[in-house]
């Protein structure tokens, strides 16, 4: 069997994308080419539709045992594997299967500040042109309606940002030791020591990097009716393109994300009304996380 040694587990939208691409230059760790291969999200198939796009993200994910296995076999001898699928925390499930499958792994976590993460993450989408709420309130309060509905967890705007319960969970199944949380501003503004910390938890040398590249960058999207037209058309697209060769889908949607994108910009700023609205769904969370973590997220408390 190879299976990894490691999983950067969470979280969608602080970081994770840039952590892999920073391991991945460490000559003791072996990161598997597909960054979120999703493995442990699903027993057998995952489901065959959900919210726009959902189908063909269902379509990318490594749920075959040998499929995945085969991502970690060209490792260099002796090195850690691993892989970053940043839904893993949230999913219990899938922190169940891990337990089965790797008892022995070592689980990364990057946190973000619930409702910045909560911000970006519909933004990816609305820069995607798959979110058609225009208003982040808006968009988060609709989450109940979309989870009941199947859409998947990339959509959980408010769901992926309870670290707290997430956290208390996982550690009924690992042991602490097993876990490492870290901050995403500590990857943003301390890279090197962020990575070090990373390193010395994995148990190979520190000092070997020094960069953490940036990754995931979403683009400027500006709402406008031309926008609208090009957005319509991708939400479109994500919600029958399942039904078409990945080739011709991916033919038709990268001239309209090409057109989507065209415009250079500022992206929008999470206005103190919105963090207001937004904050009081995980003040109760971020108590427990600091309960189960040990550690004080007073900051994340601050409206400013």
């Amino acid at each position: 069997m190879t299976l990894p040694d490691f999983l950067v587990i969470g979280v969608p939208k602080a970081g994770t994308t840039a952590l892999h691409a920073a391991l991945v230059h460490h000559p003791d760790l072996y990161l598997s080419a597909v960054k979120e291969p999703k493995f442990f999200l699903s027993d057998g198939p995952p489901p065959a539709q959900g919210g726009p796009g959902d189908a063909q993200t269902y379509q990318e994910h490594v749920w075959r045992r040998a499929d995945y296995e085969a991502l970690f076999a060209p490792a260099p001898p002796g090195a850690l594997t691993g892989e970053a699928t940043p839904f893993y925390l949230y999913d219990r499930d899938a922190q169940a299967r891990i337990k089965r499958t790797i008892p022995e792994a070592k689980l990364v976590v990057v946190v973000r500040n619930p409702v910045d993460r909560a911000h970006s993450n519909w933004y990816h989408l609305w820069a995607a042109g798959l979110e058609s709420e225009r208003n982040f309130v808006a968009a988060c309060e609709a989450e109940p309606a979309r989870r009941a509905a199947g859409w998947a967890h990339f959509w959980h705007y408010l769901g992926q940002g309870r670290y707290g319960e997430q956290l208390q969970h996982l550690y009924t199944l690992f042991d602490r030791d097993q876990v490492l949380v870290m901050r995403y501003r500590d990857l943003r503004d301390t890279p090197v020591a962020a990575l070090d910390r990373v390193c010395a938890f994995l148990g190979v040398r520190t000092g070997v990097l020094s960069t953490v590249p940036s990754e995931n960058i979403t683009p400027y999207v500006p709402d406008t009716r031309v926008n609208a037209v090009f957005r319509n058309a991708l939400r479109i697209g994500g919600t029958f393109g399942h039904h078409f060769p990945i080739p011709l889908r991916l033919a038709a949607r990268g001239p309209l994300l090409t057109a989507l994108h065209r415009q250079k910009g500022r992206r929008p700023r999470l206005t103190a009304e919105e963090r207001a609205a937004i904050l009081p769904w995980f003040t109760e969370d971020i108590e427990l996380l600091e309960k189960v973590t040990g550690e004080s997220f007073e900051d994340w408390r601050n409206q400013q």
